[in-house]
């Protein structure tokens, strides 16, 4: 990685900030992008390679293309790309704000689909690596997580079809499960009663919180290697495996745990965690 120029989305906390500190250990150049100014200078000043801080909001096609210029005028084209930047909210999609439920696909899916935009071309000319950061969400079809499953099983089909048009011409798409990683949006998960919901779902081994800096270091090698896929914890590849049953068994476990009182006494997140809540509102 040394003398690589990486762009990490969402890198003002959590994975995106983990990793940029890890890529940049190993010699990258990294920008950092994402709606959190101060906190993505925060950042940038730990950093031990020429690094580049710069708001932008995933969403806006235009601000990430003034975003795209500027990397490559003080950093260089980007070898690496990781589509990190993410929001979930949580609670039944009966009574979900729409607009909420609307911006958390418009972060996860459209912020990854303008991130790949405005940089493929850079990626196509260093023949470099395109990461998007997914989620066992996209796997499983979790209850009282509707956007973030949605979200996130349609990030992981882009980048199925974005490798599958780029192959031929040196570019490798990765995508990264994630699962339960502990950062600022799920951070003490047992004390939201949504989340404490979903995970009562999981046999036990799958309620674990993962370290983000173990997972950030999971990923780096990813990245290095430039892997198709890469699993965090790496068990989760199990889960890849039986895609097809966790549904129907997510649903039977969902109807028995819900029984007689149901999802519907369990209340609304809101956007979950610090950067959640940093993010913009919703249009109306």
């Amino acid at each position: 990685m040394a003398g690589r120029t990486v762009v990490i989305t969402g890198a003002a906390r959590g994975v995106g900030a983990a990793l940029a500190r890890e890529l940049a250990g190993r010699g990258a150049r990294i920008a950092l992008i994402g709606h959190e100014g101060a906190a993505l200078e925060a950042v940038a000043n730990t950093l031990p390679t020429p690094s580049l801080a710069l708001e932008a909001d995933v969403t806006d096609a235009d601000a990430l293309r003034d975003a795209a210029r500027a990397v490559r005028g003080r950093l260089g084209r980007a070898s690496v790309v990781v589509a990190n930047a993410g929001i979930a909210q949580a609670g039944p999609f009966e009574t979900a704000d729409l607009g909420s439920w609307r911006r958390v696909v418009d972060v996860n899916l459209t912020g990854s689909a303008h991130t790949a935009a405005v940089f493929q071309q850079d990626l196509l000319l260093t023949r470099g690596y395109f990461l998007q950061i997914a989620s066992t969400a996209a796997l499983t079809g979790m209850p009282l997580m509707s956007a973030y499953c949605a979200a996130k099983a349609g990030a992981e089909a882009f980048a199925h079809a974005l490798r599958a048009e780029t192959a031929h011409r040196g570019m490798a798409v990765g995508i990264a499960y994630l699962h339960w990683i502990g950062t600022d949006m799920i951070d003490q998960p047992d004390q939201v009663p949504a989340l404490r919901e979903v995970r009562t779902l999981l046999p036990p081994p799958a309620r674990h919180v993962s370290a983000a800096h173990k997972a950030a270091t999971r990923l780096a090698r990813a990245v290095e290697d430039r892997r198709a896929a890469v699993y965090v914890p790496p068990w989760v590849r199990v889960i890849q495996a039986g895609r097809v049953a966790w549904p129907p068994l997510v649903a039977r476990r969902a109807r028995l745990r819900f029984g007689d009182t149901g999802e519907r006494t369990i209340g609304q997140t809101g956007p979950l965690g610090p950067g959640g809540a940093a993010d913009p509102p919703p249009a109306r």
